[in-house]
């Protein structure tokens, strides 16, 4: 059977997409051992949220306290985050979190680096980017931390340097429709079957649908 293509839509800022992408995998090595005969490849499609963030980034509680309406609707949105990550076995410290970032130049780096990196290194570069804002609060709209990180997965930084020029303002990935918007999303060959943050047990049977549907010849007999 031919390869299938799965994208998931991301943007480093979202803590669903960490969550997603956690439960994802374990989805995906469920579905390994159920069919092994399926070889899935997963592409990542980065989206920026929030294009209108300054490059230096702006506060992160001032931010989510005007975009959420108030100190309290804070709290409840971050305890919903947290009660999920506990669920995927994310590890978050929200606190540690001063800036929102402007994800310009992390989504040009990580893009930049899927095309002259390994699969390794890509895989590896994306869980450090998601561990430098969610876990150890560093600046990930900061090319210097952005540098940092290429050189921890042994990439070549000179290679990023278009990357990281001076004057870019905001990060247009591939176009995919409703994921223009929309993050987490799942697709396989370029069509929806789930969305937010489903466990890997809801992913996994949106999965199976997905591939019974488009492929209906992969159906074991």
């Amino acid at each position: 059977m031919p390869t299938l293509n799965l994208d998931m839509t991301f943007d480093f800022i979202c803590p669903w997409c960490l969550i997603g992408k956690r439960n994802l995998d374990v989805a995906l090595r469920l579905l390994a051992r159920q069919r092994p005969e399926l070889d899935v490849r997963v592409n990542w499609l980065g989206l920026q949220l929030l294009p209108q963030i300054s490059m230096e980034g702006e506060p992160f509680a001032e931010f989510y306290q005007r975009r959420l309406g108030g100190k309290r609707a804070v709290r409840a949105r971050m305890g919903e985050v947290r009660r999920a990550a506990e669920g995927a076995r994310v590890d978050l410290d929200l606190e540690r979190i001063l800036t929102m970032p402007n994800t310009t130049y992390a989504h040009r780096v990580f893009q930049r680096a899927v095309h002259v990196g390994s699969e390794n290194q890509k895989e590896q570069l994306l869980e450090m980017i998601f561990r430098a804002h969610f876990q150890l609060g560093q600046d990930i709209g900061n090319r210097e931390t952005l540098c940092r990180l290429l050189r921890a997965c042994d990439f070549n930084v000179a290679d990023f340097d278009d990357a990281l020029a001076d004057g870019a303002r905001q990060f247009i990935g591939r176009r995919v429709a409703l994921a223009d918007s929309s993050v987490p999303m799942f697709l396989l060959e370029g069509r929806a079957f789930a969305l937010g943050g489903q466990s890997p047990e809801q992913l996994l049977a949106a999965l199976h649908r997905a591939i019974d549907r488009q492929h209906p010849e992969a159906i074991p007999a």
